[in-house]
């Protein structure tokens, strides 16, 4: 009896169901964003790289700056210590871990400093991009927009990212614009 009811509900299910399935598959229109690529290749991405790399210079002309007075104290006491005395050779010597340990210092915080900012831009830009990614969505009919990272395969019409690129540079100048 049980398989009488399975198979009567299987061919009502093949005759009824399965055709409105495969019209509503006929309509998914999915598009795929490499969202790196956009990031990368996009005007304000491109902005945000440049004024990263402009940080990191200056950041870099510190950390060379203090790297420098290391060396220069540290090859005076190497010249030095045989005519200096026990106290001011130990006096050289926490100087020198002082200046080491502000070396450290700077690194450490220069490098958190470029992470968070690196962050931030991104966050903005990726914010942007979702909100171009979603007016473009509904302006082009798509039923879905998703991330090439997570997909394993797609076909190549189905890759969006350099229309999303041109829309979102479009958006940044027309921004200025006004």
């Amino acid at each position: 009896m049980r398989k009488t009811i399975a198979m009567v509900f299987l061919l009502f299910f093949t005759i009824f169901v399965m055709p409105y399935f495969s019209e509503a598959a006929d309509s998914v229109k999915i598009g795929v964003v490499d969202l790196q690529k956009v990031v990368d290749e996009s005007e304000a991405g491109k902005k945000a790289t440049e004024d990263l790399n402009t940080l990191a210079k200056s950041k870099r002309s510190l950390i060379d700056e203090k790297g420098k007075a290391i060396e220069k104290l540290k090859s005076e006491l190497e010249k030095q210590s045989s005519v200096l005395s026990d106290e001011t050779k130990k006096s050289k010597n926490e100087e020198l871990e002082k200046l080491f340990r502000e070396y450290q210092r700077i690194l450490q915080d220069s490098d958190a400093e470029l992470r968070k900012k690196d962050a931030e831009l991104k966050k903005m830009i990726l914010r942007e991009i979702f909100e171009i990614a979603e007016k473009f969505g509904v302006e082009e009919g798509y039923t879905l927009v998703v991330d090439k990272g997570f997909i394993l395969y797609s076909n190549k019409d189905a890759d969006i990212t350099d229309k999303l690129i041109k829309k979102y540079n479009e958006s940044k100048a027309t921004s200025k614009k006004q």
